[in-house]
């Protein structure tokens, strides 16, 4: 699939559930209202449209939320998108908020799931509660613990907050180099009506020198397929990504598109256009019109998002786009 601006569309990244066990500030409101359940695509018409996505070319997937693993049932989906690695599905990953993995890391592992980000922005106990309003640091802890005894490949997201974490990036990247797992700092983007986001905004670039003054980077040459750029730290061997939508648009090479829980897809993160796919989806057991809906989407993919710290984007929630 090609875009309006001869980018190949080849990464899909699938929320399968708007819900999540905590509450982070920059992501959702402190009172939330979830989408009712009926309104969800069942598991089995999101394997429908990710096996869609594959015959049409997409190499990689990556399951969102919300929390993927709080869906009951998604164990089921993992297996069955991983039985197609190996026939179109080059690679199957996730992005977790790390609750669950204790449960569920050997898992996702035996599922033929091989890598996963972890977001974590602070190790302190106290600022993880207030950050994520809900959560319990040491459950997370445990949970990558178990993703790291499955043998599963680690990445920590970890996103950038003025006044609330930038003194510890440091250390985060320090504890990161022991463990053996990559660091990829995050901007804050302007979804939905959070507070404070300008205070909070942290622009990466300067993040960057700092960091430089501190540890020996050199640019990289590992790519993900997403839009983090690397650096390889020489004092532990790991690698350091940032992904800046503000301060340096990564719109250039985007090569992904975002399908909700509910068959909305949009070909942009920072846009309100979308397409409809569960219309065709449950029009027919024929996978045709949604094959044509897909490539007519994809057709309509802008050039790039108008993000600005000082208002918000777009109305929906990141958790609801999928993160």
């Amino acid at each position: 699939m090609i875009d309006p601006f001869g980018r190949s569309i080849d990464y899909l990244r699938v929320s399968v559930t708007d819900r999540c066990d905590f509450r982070c500030v920059y992501c959702m409101a402190e009172d939330m209202s979830f989408l009712p359940k009926a309104e969800l695509l069942s598991l089995e018409e999101l394997e429908r449209v990710c096996a869609a996505f594959i015959r049409l070319g997409v190499k990689k997937l990556r399951l969102t939320g919300g929390e993927p693993l709080v869906r009951k049932g998604v164990m089921g989906l993992v297996e069955k998108l991983g039985a197609r690695l190996g026939q179109g599905l080059e690679e199957l990953t996730l992005t977790t908020n790390g609750s669950q993995l204790a449960a569920q890391a050997a898992g996702l592992k035996a599922a033929g799931v091989r890598r996963i980000n972890i977001s974590l922005d602070t190790l302190n106990a106290e600022k993880f509660a207030e950050i994520t309003r809900w959560g319990r640091l040491p459950q997370v802890l445990e949970g990558i613990e178990a993703a790291k005894a499955a043998g599963l490949s680690v990445k920590i997201n970890m996103v950038a907050l003025k006044g609330v974490n930038e003194d510890e990036i440091s250390s985060m990247l320090a504890w990161c180099g022991a463990q053996k797992f990559d660091l990829c700092l995050i901007e804050t983007m302007p979804m939905g009506e959070v507070v404070h986001r300008a205070e909070t905004h942290l622009p990466l670039d300067g993040v960057r020198r700092r960091l430089g003054a501190e540890w020996t980077l050199t640019p990289s040459r590992h790519a993900t397929g997403g839009p983090a750029r690397y650096w390889d730290v020489a004092e532990t061997g790991g690698r350091v990504g940032f992904i800046t939508p503000l301060s340096n648009h990564f719109c250039d090479d985007c090569n992904r598109v975002r399908l909700t829980c509910t068959g909305t897809l949009y070909m942009c993160l920072g846009q309100e256009d979308a397409a409809d796919l569960r219309a065709p989806l449950r029009a027919s057991a024929d996978d045709a019109g949604l094959e044509k809906a897909i490539v007519a989407a994809i057709g309509r993919k802008p050039k790039g998002h108008d993000f600005d710290i000082t208002r918000p984007a777009v109305a929906r929630h990141m958790s609801l786009t999928g993160g």
